[in-house]
């Protein structure tokens, strides 16, 4: 695996303000980032805004604004998420872009072979932005019937390879249970879609199909054609992360537009679920809605982040509830962490410590969060920092440090200073901004400053 890593996130509708599943992805995706920065490698983060969706079209006529400035306004929005969720983007396209316009009709081009005028009839579903074969959309609910000419791809046309590159891994997809749903899908046979809608569907808005004004290009081709970057998509390890909603336009359809233009696979595709709240999925236009940055505003970034880390599950929806961010808050961050570092800061009283190799057997820590962020359980790399801190801890609430003196004491503290120190590293990717009150409280020992709490209690 080379040293680069290309990560993308999907690209959301802007049709409405962002919610907090969107919050999710970007915070998940950052501490990918972040985390394989930290062990060395070149890391793109890839994200930005779906623009040219018909439902974009749709949600501007209701405001009652032109198209281009409603969807300017609202992917602002979108684009405002990354500071105050502490996220590091190296890049936030937009679909709306001349340079994006070209790109999706350059893969218009090189797939040329593999496209063919016909009709289509049947259900539509407006929220997916795709044609179902059910009377209804499991998701959304309604659909509508419709029939039209489009431009189809011949999807079917690369069944086998698309299998192939699934089931012997060279596409990897995470966890296992959202592989074996992609490769069910693929085994009960690849049917060609439809590539193309009428351009008078959305008032012209989208990438005109090359040599047909009057279609324009799919939005599930043109979006997903953003993330061909031309530099770190051909020389960088490509992972995707999304929802489980679009995975098979992520893991099947897209594999099939780079099989046919000649292009290279991703790598992976990591599937995250959806966030809910009384078991209904949060959601822009319909069903509940959480703000995230009203989140971040009342009980702060770190709690926010450490709820994604901590509370959401690798396979299966996630209730939302401000009393499990909280606890989570409590109990792990203020508690365990943050009292480990406060505690063993007082109790330096000046004595500068020496630092201690794989303090309390803590060395394979860096491994564990390895292998839990390489199967996507960030779950179970945030779980092995909260061990590691009620480890340090346990050791130093049983050796009393304050009842020793002399060098049984140094030793004591040389110990648990250590172990802060290298769970304050483990933690940066996944709490950038608390690991760096960590690290500057670990840094100013000498001066005997006793700093503020680095995790306030939220209850």
């Amino acid at each position: 695996m080379t040293n680069r890593l290309y990560l993308t996130t999907a690209l959301p509708y802007v049709n409405a303000a962002p919610h907090l599943g969107h919050a999710l992805e970007l915070v998940q995706a950052d501490v990918l980032a972040r985390h394989h920065r930290l062990r060395g490698a070149e890391v793109r983060l890839f994200t930005g805004t779906d623009d040219n969706a018909a439902k974009n079209v749709t949600a501007a006529a209701a405001a009652g604004q032109p198209v281009a400035e409603f969807v300017a306004e609202n992917a602002a929005r979108f684009t405002a998420l990354a500071a105050p969720l502490d996220i590091a983007v190296d890049v936030h396209a937009a679909t709306s872009s001349a340079r994006h316009r070209e790109v999706v009709q350059r893969l218009w081009r090189a797939c040329a072979a593999d496209l063919y005028a016909g009709e289509y009839t049947g259900r539509y579903c407006p929220g997916c932005e795709a044609f179902v074969a059910e009377s209804s959309c499991a998701e959304h609910g309604t659909t509508t019937e419709v029939s039209e000419r489009n431009w189809f791809f011949r999807l079917s046309r690369y069944q086998d390879q698309i299998r192939d590159a699934l089931e012997s891994g060279r596409v990897r997809v995470l966890p296992e249970a959202r592989r074996a749903e992609v490769l069910a899908f693929v085994h009960s046979g690849l049917a060609d879609f439809s590539a193309s809608r009428p351009a008078a569907r959305s008032d012209g808005w989208g990438v005109p199909v090359p040599g047909d004004p009057d279609q324009v290009v799919y939005v599930w081709w043109d979006a997903l054609t953003a993330y061909l970057d031309p530099r770190w998509w051909y020389d960088a390890t490509r992972i995707h992360l999304v929802g489980k909603g679009i995975l098979r336009f992520h893991a099947v359809h897209w594999l099939g537009l780079l099989l046919s233009a000649g292009e290279p696979l991703p790598d992976a595709v990591y599937v995250h679920d959806y966030v809910t709240v009384n078991g209904a999925k949060v959601s822009k236009s319909a069903g509940p809605s959480l703000d995230p940055l009203d989140l971040v505003t009342t009980y702060g970034v770190d709690a926010l982040r450490w709820w994604v880390i901590r509370e959401v599950t690798p396979v299966g929806d996630t209730d939302f509830t401000t009393e499990r961010l909280i606890t989570r808050a409590d109990h792990e961050l203020a508690n365990g962490i943050g009292n480990l570092v406060a505690r063993t800061l007082g109790l330096l009283d000046g004595y500068r410590p020496r630092t201690v190799e794989n303090p309390l057997g803590l060395g394979d820590l860096p491994k564990t969060i390895d292998d839990a962020v390489d199967r996507f359980d960030l779950r179970a790399a945030g779980g092995a920092l909260v061990a590691a801190a009620e480890t340090a801890n346990r050791f130093v609430a049983e050796r009393q440090p304050w009842r020793l003196a002399g060098a049984e004491r140094a030793a004591v503290l040389d110990i648990a200073h250590s172990a802060c120190r290298l769970i304050g590293t483990e933690l940066a990717p996944f709490l950038p901004s608390g690991a760096a009150r960590i690290e500057t409280a670990l840094d100013s020992v000498h001066t005997g400053h006793r700093p503020a709490p680095l995790f306030p209690r939220l209850r």
